[in-house]
């Protein structure tokens, strides 16, 4: 398996040619990759992504098999996603990916959730 740090790398790599992707330290250790002020997920390095999603496409994701509930917050929308090896990458880019296409097209139809931080909420928003 490739080390935890190249696996992460790939991945923001990845994240950082896409159009309005910042990326930035997470408040809970690891990456943290935002579409404006909206959070599209985060890496804890190569040994788990955290994706906010809808309650509903959650529970597809997880009935499917392809994430895990949070493993700090299981009853909310938020998912995780474990690396067992770099093959897992591109299944973990998808869902990145997913979630930003998803975020793009809500702040284009409202501008105004770029300015209030849109309809997601970081973790420790959640666990409050």
């Amino acid at each position: 398996m490739k080390a935890a740090f190249e696996i992460s790398e790939a991945i923001e790599r990845e994240l950082l040619s896409w159009p309005d992707v910042t990326v930035g330290e997470h408040r809970f250790g690891g990456r943290s990759f935002r579409v404006g002020k909206i959070e599209i997920g985060h890496l804890h390095g190569g040994r788990v992504a955290d994706l906010p999603f809808p309650r509903a496409t959650r529970d597809e994701l997880i009935s499917r098999g392809e994430v895990s509930p949070h493993h700090h917050i299981p009853d909310s929308g938020w998912v995780s996603f474990y690396f067992k090896s770099e093959r897992d990458i591109p299944a973990a880019v998808a869902l990145f990916r997913r979630n930003y296409e998803r975020i793009r097209a809500l702040t284009q139809r409202v501008p105004s959730a770029q300015k209030s931080g849109g309809e997601e909420r970081d973790c420790q928003t959640q666990r409050a």
